[in-house]
């Protein structure tokens, strides 16, 4: 991979993600670690999707932690650690506390 100031010619990055015959119409099989039982395969994920999705998510999260960190009180919030999977179509999807099984994904962390 390139450095940040350079410009990247990757329109894909790979990903493992889980396939399932009854969703490969829709092309947005899971993260390897979603839950399902379809057997895991190495696909090309795009980075236009992946980009957009993942900074949507970013502005979001980050509004959030505006909001949350505006409350003040005697436990302020100074960092915040959030998992999220990638879809094969470039999606974002964050790990829930209910959902972690293996804990695995990748991992994002906000610090003040």
């Amino acid at each position: 991979m390139s450095s940040a100031s350079e410009p990247s010619d990757v329109s894909a990055l790979p990903f493992w993600v889980t396939y399932d015959e009854e969703d490969a119409d829709d092309g947005d099989s899971m993260g390897l670690f979603g839950g399902r039982a379809g057997e895991a395969r190495l696909r090309s994920v795009p980075l236009g999707p992946l980009r957009k999705n993942l900074a949507e998510a970013v502005d979001a999260l980050q509004q959030v932690f505006t909001e949350a960190a505006a409350r003040g009180g005697p436990l302020p919030l100074r960092e915040a650690h959030l998992s999220f999977q990638v879809t094969a179509s470039g999606g974002v999807q964050f790990i829930g506390g209910g959902q972690v099984q293996r804990g695995h994904g990748v991992v994002l962390v906000f610090k003040q």
